[in-house]
């Protein structure tokens, strides 16, 4: 068994909350959303990623507000001052071997992705401290967890959570394809906008595979999200997959958003370290009433089986009947859940 201390649990990464001002969905489509920068001390994206050599400066841009703080930085929405196009800012401290290594590692993983499905990121900005700060796509509906707490944490229609699994997939698979693995899938990773697109966001622990399931076992990400080898991978599988325990993370997600509080513990509990271990571990994931559907009753079923190999793959996921036989009706559904949290919020 895995050796058990006392441990806090994880703040997480940074977050996006909710914004004040509204943003519609035509100004966030408009102005350079799809051009990438980057500072010319880094070296070169491949061609695939589209980056552009131009450069930002700090000082090309307004700060608007907080979105969201962390151990590693602060978000900001910011605008710049000529275009008056709207970004996110997030500024990344690297204050110590660790935290360079997970900059260094976020900064190659945006530069390696050009997907719908992912954060976009615009550039790479130095900052007068010697740190960086990444300026990426502003996604004004916050995160799923923002999200599911401007909702008083009422359930999400099983509906719109198929659409919902479905975008998280797509953007797993792309991030699988290429032999990323993101480690951190929880809700307050997938950013959402107005239009009702999910992005994953936030790589500061992601790691790229160089080999097939090579070595990926530091304990990182967010406790209550990870997958049970990832405390004991000798009773759950032999090893550590990092690519079914993204599958774990968000069959835990999606479970989240239908349940309406994390699925492992009564609502509200915040336990130490050892109780979440515990109930990741040997708690069963809870019994879905029967108003839940076969079809998402099997799905969660196959993300959240505790041995590794037996859990379903992306690929698999994608497949399954939850998701094929989605309504597509659920995506309007989705969008009419967001849509009066930014349209409402204090300007």
């Amino acid at each position: 068994m895995a050796v058990m201390r006392q441990r806090r649990l994880p703040q997480g990464n940074l977050t996006l909350e909710l914004p004040i001002k509204e943003l519609t969905t035509s100004s966030y489509f408009s102005g350079d959303r799809r051009s990438r920068f980057t500072t010319s001390a880094l070296p070169p994206a491949p061609a695939s990623a589209g980056f552009s050599g131009s450069e930002h400066r700090l000082s090309d841009f307004e700060k608007v507000k907080v979105l969201g703080r962390g151990n590693g930085g602060t978000v900001y929405q910011v605008q710049h001052r000529r275009t008056g196009s709207i970004y996110a800012l997030k500024s990344l401290i690297s204050d110590g071997p660790i935290r360079r290594k997970q900059v260094s590692r976020e900064i190659e993983i945006l530069r390696r992705t050009d997907s719908n499905t992912v954060v976009r990121c615009h550039g790479v900005i130095p900052t007068p401290s010697g740190d960086v700060a990444l300026l990426l796509e502003y996604m004004d509906g916050g995160t799923l967890e923002s999200l599911l707490a401007a909702r008083e944490r009422r359930p999400f229609p099983e509906s719109a959570l198929a659409c919902v699994a479905h975008q998280i997939l797509l953007g797993l698979s792309y991030l699988h394809s290429h032999k990323i693995v993101h480690r951190d899938i929880k809700p307050g990773n997938l950013l959402i906008n107005t239009a009702g697109e999910i992005k994953i966001a936030d790589f500061g622990v992601s790691k790229i595979m160089r080999q097939p399931l090579g070595p990926c076992v530091s304990y990182v990400g967010t406790s209550a999200y990870m997958s049970p080898e990832r405390f004991d991978p000798e009773s759950y599988g032999g090893k550590y997959d990092p690519y079914a325990a993204d599958v774990w993370s968000l069959g835990l997600t999606v479970l989240e958003l239908h349940l309406g509080h994390f699925p492992l513990l009564p609502p509200g509990q915040r336990p130490d370290w050892a109780t979440l271990m515990c109930a990741i571990c040997f708690r069963e994931p809870p019994e879905l009433q029967e108003a839940a559907s076969a079809d998402f009753r099997d799905f969660i079923s196959r993300c959240l089986q505790k041995e590794s190999s037996k859990r379903w793959s992306v690929a698999q996921l994608l497949a399954h009947p939850f998701i094929t036989r989605r309504d597509l009706s659920g995506f309007d559904q989705f969008r009419e859940i967001i849509s009066p949290l930014v349209t409402n919020a204090e300007p």
